[in-house]
């Protein structure tokens, strides 16, 4: 398994060790011993998973503390540009953002920690998307920030996609008070 780390500090690239031949492939999409020996000492909790068609943007998503979670993300078919924005105020890249294609093909992962909105884009038709939480999910903690804030400036890639009535009304990222 090999871990990159992000400008954004505690998010993470995660490749796993792939081990393909003819009959397909294999790997460990998530080891408790491995995580901890690079420093990622987590206990999940709760396991989700959503399928979508093209061009569906979920996101930005988080939740307050203390009912904060850390994900492990990853897409079992199909692919994403999944985006990750930091919002602990108090960290040197608070309001920026980093992104990355997972797809069923690379198989990789990104692990987002606590502190930051989560969202993610569909690229195919038919993308299942799987993510493993340290917490479960709580209603009253939730937030979610404007997914084409202005001031953020995420470049998706994509002019008109397709969210939900909830996510096209959250609060742009100036009217955002951080709990982090």
């Amino acid at each position: 398994m090999e871990i990159i780390k992000t400008p954004l500090e505690g998010l993470l690239i995660i490749k796993p060790d792939v081990f393909e031949d003819e009959r397909g492939y294999f790997f460990e999409s998530y080891n408790r011993e491995n995580f901890l020996a690079h420093g990622i000492d987590i206990t999940f909790v709760q396991d989700n998973e959503s399928k979508s068609k093209r061009d569906v943007l979920r996101g930005l998503h988080f939740q307050n503390p203390p009912f904060t979670q850390e994900k492990l993300v990853r897409v079992m078919s199909g692919s994403v540009l999944d985006v990750a924005v930091d919002i602990r105020k108090d960290s040197p890249t608070y309001g920026e953002w980093s992104s990355i294609v997972l797809s069923g093909q690379n198989k990789w992962m990104y692990w987002i920690p606590a502190g930051f909105a989560h969202g993610f884009l569909t690229l195919e038709d038919d993308t299942i998307f799987f993510y493993k939480c340290t917490r479960v999910y709580n209603k009253e903690s939730e937030g979610s920030i404007r997914w084409n804030d202005p001031d953020l400036q995420i470049d998706w890639g994509v002019e008109d996609p397709v969210i939900s009535p909830k996510d096209q009304v959250a609060p742009v990222f100036r009217e955002f008070e951080s709990r982090f």
